[in-house]
């Protein structure tokens, strides 16, 4: 085991000592509810979870052990006293099973969910005489409570997605398509500070770095789990703006993600060019009804599921139910967890198992779509507080915002 010695190193862990240890502990409590008793993690979004940076290579970790081990491929300029280089793949088994900084796993937990079956199975033929369990349930629940820092940097993510946002009415020129504009948009985010990678959980989720949708476009079904549609501008990336000119009496739906901090908020606001009919104005103010009901209900103990129930029966009440959350193609939930990852837990949808606790961070997104005039409604990032109800963090303004 080679030691990272570089006078031009860079330090690999970012995170305080406390703050490492607040999200060990809660990978921890999970591992052992999966009936593991160590994790090996490749995945980009969770190193990011336990360092604060992405390399290529693994963290292990076994509980009966203060801190993880990092091995590491790629950059050869990180250095740590607990982090060793990773030359041949077959070292794995001596890195993990015979370092003496580090407890040998008896159950190691893999990421089964994002690693391929060849990566899976050589990881297990190197680890002889182990026992294998799933790490990305459990990488998932450690994830959806935020700690005080992750709070503090999805606020600051909001504060600077909503003064992008309200960059967007001056923005706008006459006879600009929805993808001019959405180019536009992504220069300010950029501009602000914005990443511009949007990550995203699962294998059949793709999208650039957000969505604008207008007029007809809007009720175009695509093949992603998202609320929102569009054709796209290429069947290689069906969804989104499809370069449709802005005209009068239509919404513009804008849901650009506000990756600044490596948290990400989630945040739509609609925008019109003149007038729109009653119906669509009636769903857009529907749409912010529900997301003040559910922040309100959105307290530590609460099922998930009931939160999308009160979504539905609202849109039922108001004669909404034919437009909810799409209309050609309707979307089977109306909130999602976020934070490193667009969609992490929990999950606000009819079949959730999910309960809400202090530090969920969820995107509400009660939309509507109404055939001929374009979609409605607005997505806004809350955190579930200790008591009482959430805190909205994109605060920009709810009501559909008129082109100057």
């Amino acid at each position: 085991m080679t030691q990272f010695k570089d006078i031009h190193s860079r330090q690999l862990q970012l995170l305080a000592d406390d703050e490492l240890a607040l999200r060990l502990e809660r990978v921890k409590n999970a591992l052992v509810s999966a009936g593991a008793d160590s994790v090996l993690i490749s995945d980009s979004a969770n190193i990011f979870y336990l360092t604060g940076r992405v390399f290529a290579g693994y963290i292990y970790y076994n509980i009966a052990d203060k801190e993880p081990i990092y091995i590491v491929r790629r950059p050869n300029d990180l250095i740590s006293d607990r982090a060793v280089r990773l030359g041949r793949f077959a070292e794995i088994t001596t890195l993990i099973k015979e370092n003496p900084k580090c407890t040998a796993p008896e159950c190691i937990a893999l990421e089964l969910d994002i690693l391929n079956f060849n990566m899976a199975k050589r990881l297990m033929d190197a680890l002889p005489g182990t026992g294998f369990a799933n790490a990305s349930p459990a990488m998932r629940a450690a994830r959806a409570v935020k700690t005080r820092l992750e709070q503090h940097l999805m606020k600051e993510s909001g504060v600077r997605h909503a003064r992008v946002y309200s960059r967007i009415p001056h923005i706008y020129q006459q006879g600009m398509t929805d993808i001019e504009l959405q180019v536009e948009i992504e220069r300010q985010s950029r501009l602000e500070g914005n990443l511009g990678i949007f990550r995203i959980n699962g294998c059949d989720m793709e999208i650039y770095m957000g969505n604008v949708l207008t007029g007809e476009n809007s009720d175009i079904p695509t093949p992603y789990d998202f609320a929102m549609g569009g054709a796209g501008l290429n069947p290689s990336l069906p969804v989104g703006a499809d370069g449709s000119l802005i005209e009068p009496h239509h919404t513009v739906m804008v849901d650009v993600n506000g990756n600044f901090t490596g948290y990400m908020t989630d945040m739509t606001r609609c925008f019109a060019l003149e007038s729109l009919d009653d119906k669509t104005l009636a769903a857009h103010q529907l749409s912010i009804d529900i997301v003040h009901a559910l922040t309100d209900m959105a307290r530590p103990g609460v099922e998930a599921k009931k939160l999308y129930e009160k979504a539905e029966a609202m849109a039922k009440e108001a004669g909404m139910a034919e437009y909810f959350m799409g209309h050609r193609q309707h979307a089977a939930f109306v909130g999602h967890g976020l934070g490193i990852e667009i969609n992490e837990a929990p999950v606000i949808s009819p079949r959730s198992r999910d309960i809400l606790e202090a530090g969920n961070a969820i995107a509400l997104e009660p939309k509507f779509v109404i055939p001929g005039q374009g979609a409605a409604g607005i997505e806004s990032t809350i955190l579930v507080k200790t008591e009482g109800p959430a805190e909205c963090i994109t605060n920009a303004p709810e009501q559909i915002i008129y082109f100057e």
